[in-house]
Protein backbone atom coordinates (compact mmCIF):
# COMPACT_ATOMS: atom_id res chain seq x y z
CA UNK A 1 0.00 0.00 0.00
CA UNK A 2 1.43 3.04 -1.09
CA UNK A 3 2.39 5.36 2.14
CA UNK A 4 0.04 8.53 2.56
CA UNK A 5 1.89 11.90 3.78
CA UNK A 6 0.76 13.85 6.59
CA UNK A 7 -2.36 16.32 5.95
CA UNK A 8 -1.95 19.01 7.81
CA UNK A 9 -4.45 21.54 9.21
CA UNK A 10 -4.35 25.48 8.94
CA UNK A 11 -5.06 27.18 12.39
CA UNK A 12 -8.42 27.53 13.64
CA UNK A 13 -8.96 30.97 15.46
CA UNK A 14 -6.64 33.80 16.21
CA UNK A 15 -4.29 33.53 19.11
CA UNK A 16 -6.27 34.43 22.71
CA UNK A 17 -6.72 36.49 25.23
CA UNK A 18 -4.72 38.02 28.58
CA UNK A 19 -3.99 35.26 30.98
CA UNK A 20 -1.10 32.78 31.32
CA UNK A 21 0.17 29.73 30.25
CA UNK A 22 2.53 27.67 31.23
CA UNK A 23 3.15 24.30 33.27
CA UNK A 24 3.85 22.77 36.73
CA UNK A 25 3.06 20.04 38.89
CA UNK A 26 0.43 19.91 41.50
CA UNK A 27 -0.67 15.93 42.04
CA UNK A 28 0.34 13.48 38.91
CA UNK A 29 -2.47 12.93 36.38
CA UNK A 30 -0.70 10.55 34.39
CA UNK A 31 -1.74 7.09 34.13
CA UNK A 32 -0.19 4.65 31.76
CA UNK A 33 -2.54 1.93 30.79
CA UNK A 34 -1.99 -0.31 27.55
CA UNK A 35 -4.08 0.24 24.53
CA UNK A 36 -2.77 -1.86 22.40
CA UNK A 37 -6.31 -3.35 21.68
CA UNK A 38 -8.56 -0.59 21.87
CA UNK A 39 -8.75 0.61 17.87
CA UNK A 40 -8.81 -0.42 14.59
CA UNK A 41 -6.35 1.13 12.14
CA UNK A 42 -8.08 3.75 10.53
CA UNK A 43 -10.14 4.34 12.71
CA UNK A 44 -10.29 8.14 13.81
CA UNK A 45 -11.70 8.19 17.29
CA UNK A 46 -9.89 9.06 20.57
CA UNK A 47 -8.73 6.20 22.39
CA UNK A 48 -11.12 3.85 24.96
CA UNK A 49 -13.53 3.72 22.22
CA UNK A 50 -15.54 7.00 23.06
CA UNK A 51 -17.08 8.79 20.03
CA UNK A 52 -14.69 11.63 18.13
CA UNK A 53 -15.84 15.20 18.95
CA UNK A 54 -16.95 16.51 15.87
CA UNK A 55 -14.67 17.38 13.51
CA UNK A 56 -14.66 21.34 11.69
CA UNK A 57 -16.99 20.49 8.98
CA UNK A 58 -18.86 17.81 10.61
CA UNK A 59 -21.97 17.63 13.44
CA UNK A 60 -22.21 15.93 15.75
CA UNK A 61 -24.20 13.19 14.64
CA UNK A 62 -21.59 12.45 11.59
CA UNK A 63 -23.18 14.48 9.03
CA UNK A 64 -20.78 17.08 6.52
CA UNK A 65 -21.77 20.76 6.44
CA UNK A 66 -21.70 20.32 2.51
CA UNK A 67 -24.01 17.85 3.07
CA UNK A 68 -26.91 19.48 5.01
CA UNK A 69 -25.94 23.12 3.33
CA UNK A 70 -24.50 24.23 7.18
CA UNK A 71 -21.65 26.60 6.76
CA UNK A 72 -18.41 25.42 8.15
CA UNK A 73 -18.54 27.67 10.75
CA UNK A 74 -21.62 25.79 12.30
CA UNK A 75 -19.40 23.25 12.81
CA UNK A 76 -19.07 22.39 16.57
CA UNK A 77 -15.82 22.74 17.81
CA UNK A 78 -12.86 20.63 17.69
CA UNK A 79 -11.47 19.19 20.55
CA UNK A 80 -8.77 16.81 19.31
CA UNK A 81 -5.08 17.36 18.94
CA UNK A 82 -3.48 15.11 16.22
CA UNK A 83 0.30 15.27 15.68
CA UNK A 84 3.48 13.15 14.50
CA UNK A 85 6.35 12.57 17.06
CA UNK A 86 9.47 14.99 16.88
CA UNK A 87 12.63 14.52 18.55
CA UNK A 88 14.60 17.15 16.56
CA UNK A 89 16.92 19.89 18.64
CA UNK A 90 17.88 21.67 15.68
CA UNK A 91 16.36 24.29 15.78
CA UNK A 92 17.84 24.81 19.62
CA UNK A 93 21.07 24.13 18.26
CA UNK A 94 21.09 26.73 15.55
CA UNK A 95 19.28 29.60 17.39
CA UNK A 96 22.14 28.69 20.08
CA UNK A 97 25.12 28.87 17.19
CA UNK A 98 23.04 32.17 15.69
CA UNK A 99 23.04 34.19 19.37
CA UNK A 100 26.51 33.24 19.81
CA UNK A 101 27.22 35.41 16.80
CA UNK A 102 25.71 38.02 18.03
CA UNK A 103 21.88 37.65 15.81
CA UNK A 104 18.91 37.02 16.49
CA UNK A 105 17.58 33.75 14.59
CA UNK A 106 14.97 34.02 11.96
CA UNK A 107 11.40 33.74 13.12
CA UNK A 108 11.17 30.79 10.42
CA UNK A 109 13.91 28.91 11.90
CA UNK A 110 12.44 28.76 15.15
CA UNK A 111 10.57 25.43 16.72
CA UNK A 112 9.15 25.67 20.51
CA UNK A 113 9.14 21.29 20.39
CA UNK A 114 12.65 21.43 19.48
CA UNK A 115 13.60 24.10 22.06
CA UNK A 116 11.42 21.74 24.56
CA UNK A 117 12.87 18.53 23.26
CA UNK A 118 16.43 20.08 23.95
CA UNK A 119 16.04 19.82 27.85
CA UNK A 120 16.24 16.10 30.11
CA UNK A 121 12.05 16.09 31.59
CA UNK A 122 12.87 13.11 33.95
CA UNK A 123 10.00 11.38 32.92
CA UNK A 124 9.36 7.75 34.00
CA UNK A 125 10.09 4.86 31.13
CA UNK A 126 9.01 2.12 30.57
CA UNK A 127 9.73 -1.33 31.45
CA UNK A 128 9.53 -2.71 27.80
CA UNK A 129 9.80 -1.41 24.41
CA UNK A 130 7.38 1.46 23.41
CA UNK A 131 6.19 5.03 25.57
CA UNK A 132 5.28 6.05 28.76
CA UNK A 133 2.50 8.78 29.31
CA UNK A 134 2.58 11.63 31.65
CA UNK A 135 0.19 14.32 31.84
CA UNK A 136 0.68 17.50 34.14
CA UNK A 137 0.72 20.86 34.08
CA UNK A 138 0.30 24.31 36.34
CA UNK A 139 -0.64 27.75 36.34
CA UNK A 140 2.12 30.24 35.69
CA UNK A 141 -0.04 33.73 37.52
CA UNK A 142 -3.92 33.95 38.90
CA UNK A 143 -4.77 33.96 35.26
CA UNK A 144 -7.30 31.37 34.03
CA UNK A 145 -4.67 29.75 31.53
CA UNK A 146 -2.85 26.69 32.54
CA UNK A 147 0.26 25.00 30.64
CA UNK A 148 -0.29 21.62 30.03
CA UNK A 149 2.57 19.05 29.33
CA UNK A 150 2.37 16.04 27.72
CA UNK A 151 5.24 14.10 27.85
CA UNK A 152 6.82 10.92 26.10
CA UNK A 153 9.43 8.81 26.89
CA UNK A 154 10.82 5.24 25.43
CA UNK A 155 13.47 2.79 27.51
CA UNK A 156 16.53 4.17 27.74
CA UNK A 157 19.40 1.65 25.57
CA UNK A 158 21.12 -1.18 27.34
CA UNK A 159 24.01 -0.35 29.58
CA UNK A 160 25.45 -3.31 28.43
CA UNK A 161 25.38 -1.80 24.83
CA UNK A 162 23.23 -4.22 23.44
CA UNK A 163 21.39 -3.04 20.38
CA UNK A 164 21.22 -4.46 16.73
CA UNK A 165 24.20 -3.54 14.41
CA UNK A 166 24.13 -0.60 12.48
CA UNK A 167 24.63 -0.25 9.37
CA UNK A 168 25.24 3.38 8.10
CA UNK A 169 26.31 5.60 5.04
CA UNK A 170 27.09 9.01 5.79
CA UNK A 171 26.52 11.49 3.20
CA UNK A 172 29.18 14.47 3.30
CA UNK A 173 28.28 17.74 1.77
CA UNK A 174 32.04 19.36 0.53
CA UNK A 175 30.55 21.88 -1.45
CA UNK A 176 32.45 25.26 -1.79
CA UNK A 177 30.49 26.50 1.39
CA UNK A 178 31.75 24.10 3.36
CA UNK A 179 35.12 25.35 3.64
CA UNK A 180 33.99 27.37 6.52
CA UNK A 181 35.44 27.13 9.66
CA UNK A 182 32.84 24.73 11.67
CA UNK A 183 31.56 22.96 8.52
CA UNK A 184 33.62 20.24 7.02
CA UNK A 185 36.33 20.93 9.01
CA UNK A 186 33.69 19.90 11.72
CA UNK A 187 31.70 16.51 10.08
CA UNK A 188 35.07 15.19 9.44
CA UNK A 189 35.48 15.55 13.25
CA UNK A 190 32.22 14.17 13.90
CA UNK A 191 32.43 11.66 11.76
CA UNK A 192 36.05 10.71 13.38
CA UNK A 193 34.27 10.87 17.13
CA UNK A 194 31.42 8.39 15.30
CA UNK A 195 34.04 5.78 14.04
CA UNK A 196 35.64 5.37 17.39
CA UNK A 197 32.06 5.24 19.05
CA UNK A 198 30.59 2.58 16.75
CA UNK A 199 31.56 -1.31 17.08
CA UNK A 200 33.17 -3.98 15.65
CA UNK A 201 30.38 -5.65 13.94
CA UNK A 202 29.03 -2.18 12.83
CA UNK A 203 29.33 -0.93 9.05
CA UNK A 204 29.70 2.17 7.45
CA UNK A 205 30.30 3.49 4.11
CA UNK A 206 30.91 7.26 2.85
CA UNK A 207 29.35 8.89 0.18
CA UNK A 208 30.57 12.94 -0.69
CA UNK A 209 28.94 15.29 -2.39
CA UNK A 210 29.81 19.18 -4.51
CA UNK A 211 28.36 19.42 -8.01
CA UNK A 212 28.06 15.48 -8.53
CA UNK A 213 28.40 13.14 -5.79
CA UNK A 214 31.13 10.24 -5.51
CA UNK A 215 31.28 6.89 -3.21
CA UNK A 216 34.15 7.25 -1.13
CA UNK A 217 33.82 3.99 0.90
CA UNK A 218 31.43 0.89 0.17
CA UNK A 219 29.95 -0.36 2.92
CA UNK A 220 32.36 -2.02 5.24
CA UNK A 221 32.84 -3.42 8.62
CA UNK A 222 34.68 -1.42 11.24
CA UNK A 223 35.93 -5.04 12.20
CA UNK A 224 40.19 -4.61 11.68
CA UNK A 225 38.96 -1.32 9.08
CA UNK A 226 38.96 1.50 11.35
CA UNK A 227 42.31 3.17 10.00
CA UNK A 228 40.83 2.64 6.36
CA UNK A 229 37.53 4.44 7.51
CA UNK A 230 39.43 6.88 8.96
CA UNK A 231 41.56 7.73 5.57
CA UNK A 232 38.55 7.82 3.90
CA UNK A 233 36.90 10.52 5.92
CA UNK A 234 40.46 12.51 6.30
CA UNK A 235 41.23 12.77 2.50
CA UNK A 236 37.50 14.86 2.24
CA UNK A 237 38.31 18.06 0.74
CA UNK A 238 35.61 21.18 -0.05
CA UNK A 239 34.88 21.56 -3.87
CA UNK A 240 32.38 23.06 -6.08
CA UNK A 241 28.38 24.06 -6.05
CA UNK A 242 26.11 22.00 -3.56
CA UNK A 243 24.02 19.10 -4.95
CA UNK A 244 22.04 17.60 -1.85
CA UNK A 245 19.49 15.97 -4.00
CA UNK A 246 23.08 13.95 -5.78
CA UNK A 247 24.22 12.84 -2.51
CA UNK A 248 21.33 11.88 -1.07
CA UNK A 249 20.07 9.38 -3.99
CA UNK A 250 23.77 8.01 -4.28
CA UNK A 251 23.45 7.52 -0.31
CA UNK A 252 20.43 6.06 -0.54
CA UNK A 253 21.63 3.68 -3.38
CA UNK A 254 24.71 2.81 -1.62
CA UNK A 255 22.57 2.06 1.55
CA UNK A 256 20.65 -0.66 -0.41
CA UNK A 257 23.62 -2.15 -2.05
CA UNK A 258 25.31 -2.42 1.60
CA UNK A 259 21.14 -3.24 3.04
CA UNK A 260 22.18 -5.75 6.45
CA UNK A 261 19.31 -7.77 7.49
CA UNK A 262 18.41 -7.33 10.84
CA UNK A 263 20.95 -4.66 11.33
CA UNK A 264 19.60 -0.94 11.46
CA UNK A 265 19.92 0.78 8.31
CA UNK A 266 20.20 4.56 8.30
CA UNK A 267 21.68 7.65 5.98
CA UNK A 268 23.85 10.04 7.82
CA UNK A 269 23.08 13.47 6.38
CA UNK A 270 26.22 15.65 7.13
CA UNK A 271 25.66 19.57 5.16
CA UNK A 272 24.74 23.47 5.55
CA UNK A 273 21.86 22.05 3.09
CA UNK A 274 22.73 25.19 1.50
CA UNK A 275 21.50 23.50 -2.15
CA UNK A 276 22.04 25.36 -5.41
CA UNK A 277 22.97 22.51 -7.74
CA UNK A 278 20.32 19.76 -9.74
CA UNK A 279 17.09 19.18 -7.61
CA UNK A 280 17.02 21.57 -4.94
CA UNK A 281 12.99 20.43 -3.74
CA UNK A 282 12.72 18.08 -0.13
CA UNK A 283 9.47 16.72 -1.39
CA UNK A 284 11.07 16.11 -4.73
CA UNK A 285 14.60 14.40 -3.92
CA UNK A 286 12.60 12.60 -1.66
CA UNK A 287 10.29 10.75 -4.11
CA UNK A 288 13.68 9.47 -6.03
CA UNK A 289 14.66 7.27 -2.98
CA UNK A 290 11.43 6.42 -2.15
CA UNK A 291 11.56 2.79 -3.18
CA UNK A 292 14.89 2.45 -0.17
CA UNK A 293 12.63 3.99 1.90
CA UNK A 294 9.69 2.20 1.91
CA UNK A 295 11.12 -1.40 1.10
CA UNK A 296 14.14 -1.58 2.98
CA UNK A 297 13.20 1.19 5.57
CA UNK A 298 15.91 2.84 5.79
CA UNK A 299 15.98 6.35 7.60
CA UNK A 300 17.68 9.18 7.77
CA UNK A 301 19.29 11.29 10.21
CA UNK A 302 20.51 14.80 9.51
CA UNK A 303 23.33 16.79 11.11
CA UNK A 304 23.49 20.58 9.95
CA UNK A 305 26.31 22.89 10.46
CA UNK A 306 27.41 26.16 9.48
CA UNK A 307 26.34 29.70 10.30
CA UNK A 308 24.44 29.86 7.19
CA UNK A 309 22.34 26.81 7.22
CA UNK A 310 19.61 25.40 5.04
CA UNK A 311 17.26 24.89 7.87
CA UNK A 312 13.95 24.47 6.15
CA UNK A 313 15.99 21.44 3.60
CA UNK A 314 16.96 19.66 6.51
CA UNK A 315 13.59 20.15 8.17
CA UNK A 316 11.87 18.63 5.64
CA UNK A 317 14.26 15.84 3.97
CA UNK A 318 14.41 14.55 7.65
CA UNK A 319 10.84 14.72 8.70
CA UNK A 320 9.37 13.22 5.29
CA UNK A 321 12.61 10.81 5.32
CA UNK A 322 11.33 8.80 8.18
CA UNK A 323 14.18 10.20 10.36
CA UNK A 324 14.86 13.30 12.98
CA UNK A 325 17.81 16.17 12.73
CA UNK A 326 20.22 17.86 15.00
CA UNK A 327 22.73 20.51 14.50
CA UNK A 328 26.47 20.71 16.12
CA UNK A 329 28.37 24.39 16.11
CA UNK A 330 31.58 22.44 17.78
CA UNK A 331 33.28 19.82 18.84
CA UNK A 332 31.27 19.82 22.29
CA UNK A 333 28.09 19.36 20.27
CA UNK A 334 29.69 16.90 18.54
CA UNK A 335 30.63 14.34 21.16
CA UNK A 336 26.91 14.77 22.95
CA UNK A 337 25.48 13.86 19.21
CA UNK A 338 28.13 10.98 18.68
CA UNK A 339 28.83 9.70 21.68
CA UNK A 340 26.50 10.32 24.99
CA UNK A 341 23.19 10.00 22.26
CA UNK A 342 24.81 7.64 19.61
CA UNK A 343 22.07 5.12 21.00
CA UNK A 344 19.14 7.28 20.21
CA UNK A 345 20.55 7.70 16.46
CA UNK A 346 21.47 3.95 15.47
CA UNK A 347 18.95 2.23 16.97
CA UNK A 348 14.62 2.35 16.73
CA UNK A 349 12.00 1.93 19.78
CA UNK A 350 9.26 3.11 17.85
CA UNK A 351 7.97 3.91 13.72
CA UNK A 352 5.25 6.00 12.34
CA UNK A 353 4.73 7.49 16.04
CA UNK A 354 1.66 9.50 16.58
CA UNK A 355 0.00 11.35 19.77
CA UNK A 356 -3.59 12.41 19.79
CA UNK A 357 -4.31 14.02 22.95
CA UNK A 358 -8.41 14.72 23.70
CA UNK A 359 -9.62 17.37 25.40
CA UNK A 360 -12.54 17.17 27.48
CA UNK A 361 -15.67 19.94 26.32
CA UNK A 362 -17.21 20.13 29.67
CA UNK A 363 -14.29 21.39 31.26
CA UNK A 364 -12.04 23.17 28.50
CA UNK A 365 -12.98 25.91 26.65
CA UNK A 366 -9.77 26.25 24.79
CA UNK A 367 -6.62 24.87 24.13
CA UNK A 368 -3.29 25.98 21.48
CA UNK A 369 -0.97 23.24 21.02
CA UNK A 370 2.59 25.15 20.93
CA UNK A 371 4.60 24.30 17.99
CA UNK A 372 4.41 21.06 15.79
CA UNK A 373 3.22 23.26 13.17
CA UNK A 374 4.35 20.82 10.06
CA UNK A 375 4.06 17.49 12.33
CA UNK A 376 0.29 18.14 12.52
CA UNK A 377 -2.22 15.06 11.60
CA UNK A 378 -5.52 15.26 10.51
CA UNK A 379 -7.38 13.79 13.61
CA UNK A 380 -8.92 11.01 11.35
CA UNK A 381 -5.38 9.49 10.36
CA UNK A 382 -4.37 9.00 13.71
CA UNK A 383 -5.02 5.03 13.39
CA UNK A 384 -4.59 5.00 9.80
CA UNK A 385 -0.46 3.55 9.64
CA UNK A 386 0.14 4.32 5.97
CA UNK A 387 0.12 8.46 7.61
CA UNK A 388 3.41 9.66 8.30
CA UNK A 389 4.34 9.33 11.85
CA UNK A 390 7.83 10.36 13.47
CA UNK A 391 10.71 8.00 14.38
CA UNK A 392 12.06 7.34 17.67
CA UNK A 393 14.80 5.77 19.06
CA UNK A 394 16.01 4.89 22.87
CA UNK A 395 16.05 7.46 25.86
CA UNK A 396 14.03 9.73 23.77
CA UNK A 397 11.53 12.33 25.00
CA UNK A 398 8.66 13.39 23.52
CA UNK A 399 7.61 16.97 25.40
CA UNK A 400 4.02 18.79 23.56
CA UNK A 401 2.79 21.87 26.00
CA UNK A 402 -0.71 23.34 25.27
CA UNK A 403 -1.94 26.45 26.75
CA UNK A 404 -5.30 25.57 28.09
CA UNK A 405 -8.31 27.65 28.97
CA UNK A 406 -10.59 25.71 31.59
CA UNK A 407 -14.31 26.92 31.56
CA UNK A 408 -15.19 29.10 34.64
CA UNK A 409 -15.97 26.45 37.83
CA UNK A 410 -14.69 23.56 36.02
CA UNK A 411 -13.93 20.05 37.66
CA UNK A 412 -12.72 16.92 36.81
CA UNK A 413 -10.69 15.40 33.67
CA UNK A 414 -9.57 17.73 31.17
CA UNK A 415 -7.64 15.48 28.63
CA UNK A 416 -6.57 12.25 27.92
CA UNK A 417 -3.41 11.46 25.68
CA UNK A 418 -2.79 8.57 23.28
CA UNK A 419 0.22 7.52 21.81
CA UNK A 420 0.54 4.96 19.19
CA UNK A 421 3.05 3.55 17.00
CA UNK A 422 4.73 0.41 14.93
CA UNK A 423 6.79 -2.13 16.59
CA UNK A 424 9.93 -1.57 14.09
CA UNK A 425 10.42 -5.27 13.61
CA UNK A 426 7.26 -6.76 13.83
CA UNK A 427 5.07 -3.52 12.44
CA UNK A 428 2.40 -4.22 14.62
CA UNK A 429 0.45 -0.89 16.27
CA UNK A 430 0.31 -0.41 20.00
CA UNK A 431 -1.02 2.10 22.31
CA UNK A 432 -0.14 3.72 25.41
CA UNK A 433 -2.45 6.41 27.05
CA UNK A 434 -2.22 9.00 30.56
CA UNK A 435 -5.17 11.45 31.49
CA UNK A 436 -4.88 14.55 33.67
CA UNK A 437 -7.51 16.14 36.11
CA UNK A 438 -8.47 20.00 37.02
CA UNK A 439 -6.81 19.42 40.46
CA UNK A 440 -3.34 18.37 38.84
CA UNK A 441 -2.88 21.56 36.80
CA UNK A 442 -4.23 24.64 39.24
CA UNK A 443 -1.23 24.85 41.10
CA UNK A 444 1.79 27.73 40.64
CA UNK A 445 4.08 27.04 37.99
CA UNK A 446 6.81 29.24 39.48
CA UNK A 447 8.72 28.68 42.85
CA UNK A 448 6.16 25.74 43.00
CA UNK A 449 5.92 22.92 40.19
CA UNK A 450 8.85 20.78 39.65
CA UNK A 451 12.05 22.45 38.45
CA UNK A 452 11.71 20.30 34.95
CA UNK A 453 8.55 21.55 34.36
CA UNK A 454 9.79 25.03 35.17
CA UNK A 455 12.64 24.56 32.58
CA UNK A 456 9.92 23.36 29.97
CA UNK A 457 8.06 26.21 30.17
CA UNK A 458 11.36 28.71 30.09
CA UNK A 459 12.25 27.34 26.85
CA UNK A 460 8.88 27.44 25.25
CA UNK A 461 8.03 31.24 26.10
CA UNK A 462 11.75 31.93 25.16
CA UNK A 463 11.21 29.95 21.57
CA UNK A 464 7.42 31.71 21.34
CA UNK A 465 9.15 35.06 22.18
CA UNK A 466 12.13 34.74 19.50
CA UNK A 467 9.43 33.79 16.54
CA UNK A 468 7.48 36.88 17.47
CA UNK A 469 4.62 35.04 19.45
CA UNK A 470 2.23 36.35 21.73
CA UNK A 471 1.52 33.23 24.05
CA UNK A 472 -0.86 34.36 27.40
CA UNK A 473 1.49 35.42 30.02
CA UNK A 474 4.69 35.56 28.60
CA UNK A 475 7.12 37.12 30.89
CA UNK A 476 10.05 39.23 29.40
CA UNK A 477 13.48 38.03 28.32
CA UNK A 478 14.90 39.11 31.36
CA UNK A 479 12.81 37.64 33.94
CA UNK A 480 12.98 34.25 31.79
CA UNK A 481 16.36 34.61 31.70
CA UNK A 482 16.60 35.02 35.82
CA UNK A 483 14.54 32.18 36.44
CA UNK A 484 16.71 29.80 34.21
CA UNK A 485 19.62 31.06 35.67
CA UNK A 486 17.89 30.21 39.16
CA UNK A 487 16.65 26.40 37.90
CA UNK A 488 20.35 25.90 36.48
CA UNK A 489 21.41 26.41 40.22
CA UNK A 490 19.21 24.28 41.46
CA UNK A 491 19.45 21.48 39.16
CA UNK A 492 22.80 21.33 38.62
CA UNK A 493 22.66 21.33 34.92
CA UNK A 494 24.88 23.04 32.39
CA UNK A 495 22.16 22.50 29.77
CA UNK A 496 20.01 25.00 31.60
CA UNK A 497 22.85 27.58 32.31
CA UNK A 498 23.44 27.82 28.34
CA UNK A 499 19.44 28.65 28.77
CA UNK A 500 19.72 31.36 30.44
CA UNK A 501 23.19 32.56 28.67
CA UNK A 502 21.26 32.11 25.64
CA UNK A 503 18.39 34.47 26.68
CA UNK A 504 20.58 37.37 28.21
CA UNK A 505 21.61 37.38 24.46
CA UNK A 506 18.62 37.60 22.97
CA UNK A 507 17.35 40.61 25.37
CA UNK A 508 20.47 42.26 25.04
CA UNK A 509 19.72 42.10 21.23
CA UNK A 510 16.11 42.78 21.50
CA UNK A 511 16.64 44.90 24.17
CA UNK A 512 13.02 44.27 25.53
CA UNK A 513 9.79 42.28 25.08
CA UNK A 514 6.53 42.41 24.15
CA UNK A 515 2.92 41.98 25.56
CA UNK A 516 0.33 39.55 25.68
CA UNK A 517 -2.65 39.09 23.35
CA UNK A 518 -6.48 40.33 23.68
CA UNK A 519 -9.34 37.65 24.19
CA UNK A 520 -10.88 35.90 20.50
CA UNK A 521 -13.93 34.64 22.50
CA UNK A 522 -14.03 31.32 20.90
CA UNK A 523 -14.23 27.89 22.03
CA UNK A 524 -12.32 24.50 21.31
CA UNK A 525 -8.52 24.68 19.48
CA UNK A 526 -7.02 28.16 18.81
CA UNK A 527 -3.64 29.32 17.25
Amino acid sequence: MERRARTYRGALALLVAGGVLMTGCSGSGTTNDSAAERGVAGSGGPAGGNPAPAAPGQREDGASAAEDGLARESAAPDYLSTFALDVDTASYGYARRTLDDGQLPAAGTVRPEEFVNSFRQGYERPKGNGFSVSVDGARPDASDWSLVRVGLATKAASDTGERPPAALTFVVDISGSMAEPGRLDLAKTSLGILTDELRDDDSVSLVTFSDEAETRLPMTRLRGNRTKVRDAVEAMEPADSTNVAAGVERGYEEAVEGHRKGATNRVVLLSDALANTGETDADAILERIGDAREEHGITLFGVGVGSDYGDALMERLTNKGDGNTTYIADETQARKVFVDQLPAHVELRARDAKAQVEFDRRTVEQFRLIGYEDRKVADEDFRDDSVDGGEVGPGHTVTALYAVRLREGASGHVATATVRWLDPKTRKAHEETGSVATGAIGGKLWDGAGARLQVTAVAAYFADTLRGGELPGTPALGELASRARKLASSTEDSSVEKLATMIEQADRIRNGGGDGPTDDGGEGEVG
